[in-house]
């Protein structure tokens, strides 16, 4: 994604351009970084099965796979490494991990940023307002697999309903769509003949149950706020640990993300720094469970669709 949009009274041209340099190396680290820790722990997983222990390790090996999505997330704004086709790469490989074609991924994650908290445009905003129980589902994991397993097979079948998905990207959704099908088929062939479970037991089990853990980030970041386009607003930061920005590859400086998306997101606490902290300014921050509780007692009271719009209703 290499617009970045206008908010020239943030920081001046040249710091930004200090920020957005992107390097080989810092992205690397990270990379190699998250996929050891994945290694570890799928090994520990296979050895610890029918311990007591098997049963953390497929909690955090399910988590460090389900996180790997802020690495796509990353990937599909080409900002991890300087070299183009790595970004390309481990974003294809990425989205085929997570059941998440990279392309059409990255083309409804561009429209969410252009229209921001726009329903209807926004492209994680093209569902009804929340009840209780579909926030729940949401949180859940159950209704994120069922979309995703569902896109896979419409758009395989030629069906692109998407409006943000149409003209020149309907073709390629399409023909993503049947490429991961039939690796997903290759996949379960060899499983099959070769009598083995690892695709199972270390890869898609742990990776659909625990969808949940990472589920935090995907809520917290824009629902409650209002739906306008100032992004000091409409945006959420997370308070959080080191670890966990480790694994969320820093999306929890979101609000610094949303107003400079070409920033890398070795950059971002830098860039939060600049043009918040420096500043005085405060964009809206809450912690993962301090969210959960909120929104949760929001929609004990009512509906997504019964608070204003153009205000804050979920916050610290």
């Amino acid at each position: 994604m290499e617009e970045v949009f206008d908010r020239t009274n943030m920081i001046g041209k040249e710091r930004l351009r200090e920020l957005s340099s992107r390097s080989d190396v810092r992205g690397w680290l990270q990379t190699l970084s998250h996929f050891g820790a994945i290694t570890v722990t799928g090994f520990a997983l296979h050895f610890s099965y029918g311990t007591l222990w098997a049963m953390p390790l497929f909690v955090l090996h399910g988590t460090l796979l389900n996180w790997l999505y802020a690495g796509q997330h990353e990937f599909s704004h080409s900002t991890v490494f300087r070299t183009r086709r790595f970004n390309e790469f481990f974003g294809r490989l990425i989205g085929f991990i997570l059941l998440t074609p990279r392309d059409a991924d990255q083309i409804q994650h561009f429209a969410h940023h252009r229209f921001t908290q726009t329903w209807n445009a926004d492209g994680e905003l093209f569902r009804a307002p929340f009840t209780l129980r579909s926030y729940l589902t949401r949180l859940s994991g159950i209704e994120y697999w069922y979309s995703n397993v569902k896109a896979l097979i419409l758009y395989s079948c030629g069906v692109v309903r998407e409006p943000y998905l149409q003209g020149e990207w309907k073709p390629v959704v399409i023909r993503e769509a049947r490429l991961h099908l039939m690796g997903y088929a290759v996949i379960a062939g060899i499983s099959f003949e070769a009598h083995r479970m690892a695709a199972l037991t270390l890869w898609l089990l742990p990776m659909l149950t625990t969808k949940a853990l990472h589920q935090l980030q995907n809520t917290i970041e824009h629902v409650g706020l209002p739906h306008n386009g100032n992004i000091a607003d409409n945006t959420r930061s997370t308070r959080t640990n080191a670890l966990m920005r480790w694994m969320g590859w820093n999306m929890q400086y979101h609000t610094a993300h949303h107003a400079f998306p070409s920033v890398p997101f070795y950059r971002l606490k830098a860039l939060h720094r600049e043009i918040f902290t420096n500043r005085g300014i405060v964009p809206p921050t809450m912690s993962y469970l301090g969210f959960q509780r909120a929104i949760i007692a929001a929609l004990w009271r009512a509906d997504e669709s019964e608070y204003p719009a153009d205000r804050v209703w979920i916050a610290k």
